[in-house]
């Protein structure tokens, strides 16, 4: 049985690993021991380590067959130092992985003024997160291209599932951008992003990269709305940007600079997939307004 080791196993690997371990033989990198119990009641095995530290890395050398990296760059720099140490780890033995499954982000494009993007577009990361995204990818890519590994990049718009909605915003009455200064916004349940992690391993060529995103075309507010009809709670106030910059984080102001509509016939042509959740509204429609 092929081995697949999971760099990061988060909400979204975590919601794979039903489908996994009957195809393999799972082990997830760790940092925290108190995960260990967990996941052998799983049926995967937890094998201590820190992207952090190369020294710990080296347990990961020859071990897996396949490699899922879902595990974020660290909070600063231009660089993701965390994704350079883990390749050379994994490139640091005779056996080394047939291909490896990166979950990037669709701010590498940074913004597009609502424009409609495929994966052709250049990206231009206007946020240091999004550019040690960047950095990221172009070095699982050019691992790919050199033939050490396969890779795939799977490009994350905004993730959401029942448990992952904006419900503690609209209870606390945050606004939402005006109607005319509002942002295009791109979704995927988290179920789907799971499924298409795991495609990924069999499906998509060498040094392909895909917009993991669902079929939604709408705005922030307009899916601010939509969650608060749902569970019926008060839809935010729209407010200009100016008034907003005054009232929301730093990071949550960046993310409403950005505008861009995805294009997903890649994903669907070349790995197959259906999507269990094609838009906000489905997604909504399994999320019962009592589960909060």
């Amino acid at each position: 049985m092929n081995t697949v080791l999971i760099v990061g196993c988060g909400d979204v690997a975590q919601r794979a690993l039903s489908w996994l371990v009957r195809r393999f033989r799972v082990i997830a990198m760790i940092r925290d021991e108190g995960q260990r119990v967990a996941l052998r009641k799983l049926g995967v095995k937890a094998i201590a380590a820190d992207l952090d530290d190369f020294a710990s890395l080296r347990r990961l050398a020859g071990i897996a067959d396949y490699v899922i990296h879902t595990a974020p760059p660290a909070g600063d720099g231009a660089h993701d130092w965390r994704t350079r140490r883990l390749l050379a780890a994994l490139s640091g033995s005779a056996h080394r992985p047939r291909r490896l499954v990166y979950i990037s982000t669709t701010g590498v494009y940074g913004d597009c003024a609502g424009a409609v993007v495929d994966e052709t577009r250049p990206v231009r990361a206007q946020s240091p997160r999004a550019q040690r995204r960047v950095d990221a990818e172009q070095m699982i890519r050019a691992v790919a291209a050199r033939g050490v590994l396969e890779a795939v990049v799977l490009r994350a718009p905004g993730i959401y599932a029942a448990d992952r909605l904006p419900l503690e915003r609209l209870q606390r009455g945050d606004p939402a951008l005006a109607r005319d200064e509002d942002v295009f916004t791109n979704h995927i349940h988290a179920d789907d992003l799971a499924r298409l992690m795991c495609l990924a391993l069999f499906r998509g060529g060498n040094g392909r990269v895909f917009n993991a995103s669902d079929d939604s075309d709408m705005k922030m507010g307009d899916y601010f709305d939509a969650v608060a009809d749902h569970f019926g709670l008060a839809r935010p106030p729209r407010v200009s940007r100016e008034v907003l910059a005054r009232q929301v984080s730093a990071m949550t102001l960046s993310f409403m600079r950005e505008s861009r509509r995805l294009v997903n016939q890649r994903l669907k042509r070349e790995l197959r997939v259906e999507l269990r959740y094609p838009d906000i509204h489905a997604g909504l429609a399994a999320a019962a307004p009592s589960a909060h």
